[in-house]
């Protein structure tokens, strides 16, 4: 960021008064302009035994598997971004069940926030960012295959949980080093993942 919406002024970074870190600030109209995490939503799509997956045709990861998912857009709730992601990734109606993963990932500013939900039919298909879409059961899951840290840990916590049928709010820190993920979970995770 360089120049203030504003005016059009250049921006200094500075710790403005009462704040405690550095914020891009006008240099001439002292407007503060904050910079915030993003906010992916999206859904992990269940039929019976199986999870609706999506093969990414757009970058980050295309080709990659993935649950649908994206960034929340202006004037919706979570839940509304989740529904329209799924919709536009995979053409699948769902019923949300529960917020399920809640995922920090601050090397990118981002915050993932995934539900579990229902497939109301069997009717999907890919949308314009997905080359293909279906179901799999856990032991069809490819595992090597799928774009995110945020997707593999959501699906090992789904399958671990999905016996006892109950789906507590899994939370954590996924943490990039170059390729490698590296997960910290929360106060009440304790799954070791690859």
């Amino acid at each position: 960021m360089n120049f203030c919406s504003s005016c059009g002024s250049n921006l200094v970074k500075l710790v403005p008064r009462n704040d405690d870190r550095q914020r891009h600030v006008c240099s001439d109209c002292g407007t503060v302009h904050y910079q915030n995490p993003k906010i992916v939503t999206g859904c992990l799509p269940v039929w019976q035994e199986s999870v609706l997956l999506c093969r990414r045709a757009i970058e980050p990861r295309s080709g990659y598997w993935t649950v649908p998912a994206g960034f929340m857009e202006l004037n919706e709730t979570v839940e509304q971004g989740a529904i329209r992601e799924t919709w536009e990734e995979a053409r699948a109606r769902v019923e949300l069940l529960a917020p399920y993963s809640m995922f920090n990932l601050t090397h990118v500013n981002q915050l993932y926030i995934i539900f579990r939900a229902r497939l109301k039919d069997l009717d999907f298909r890919p949308g314009p960012e997905s080359k293909e879409v279906r179901l799999f059961a856990e032991h069809e899951i490819p595992w090597d295959e799928l774009a995110f840290g945020t997707v593999r840990h959501t699906l090992r916590f789904y399958f671990r949980d999905r016996p006892g049928g109950r789906f507590p709010l899994r939370t954590g820190t996924v943490a990039s080093h170059a390729r490698d993920f590296r997960f910290e979970a929360g106060p009440n995770d304790q799954l070791k993942v690859p």
